[in-house]
Parts: C-alpha cells; structure tokens; sequence
C-alpha cells in the first residue's frame, strides 16, 4: 500500500472512531440511550404486574461485586472448555 492510502484509511477509522463519541456527546441512559434487553424486558414484565414467586438468597452489596462474580464466572468456565479443548487436541495427536 502507498502512503496516501494508509493515510486515508487513518482518517477513516478516526472518524468512524469519533462519530459516534460527537453524536451520543451527552447522552446516557437517562435518555433511553445505551439501554440493554435486559432493562427493557424487566420493564415490560412490570407493566404486566407480573409478581415473582421467590426471592434471591443473596444480594450483591455492590455492581462491582456482581460483575466480579460474573467475570470469576466467565473465568472459570473459560478455564473448563480450554481444558477440554486441549485434552482432545492432545489425544489427536497421540493418535497420529
């Protein structure tokens, strides 16, 4: 590539970087920006008046601690299927 082009594609990637940043500037989840599934489908069960028939047994003090315990979660499960991963690539090449 020349050097014309891979200037050009920098201003691209900058602008496709920055628009975004210029257009949402402001905004947040107050104004329904940025809003996950999640909190629209919690918000549509309450407008059915729907009434949960258990309660959680713990409740995280903090949303970093719940996203603590999510990621540990990630983690471990990451952990597990590498592991297997691994193992089958190994019995393969045993194989051969």
């Amino acid at each position: 590539m020349n050097r014309s082009t891979l200037i050009l594609l920098g201003i691209v990637c900058i602008i496709i970087f920055i628009a975004p940043l210029a257009m949402y500037n402001g905004h947040g989840e107050d104004d329904g920006y940025f809003g996950g599934s999640d909190d629209a489908a919690g918000q549509a069960v309450e407008k059915t008046g729907f009434q949960p028939w258990y309660s959680s047994i713990w409740e995280p003090p903090s949303g970093e601690i719940e996203s603590l315990i999510f990621a540990l979660q990630a983690a471990i499960g990451a952990i597990i299927i590498g592991y297997f991963f691994g193992l089958w690539r190994g019995q393969s090449k045993k194989e051969e």
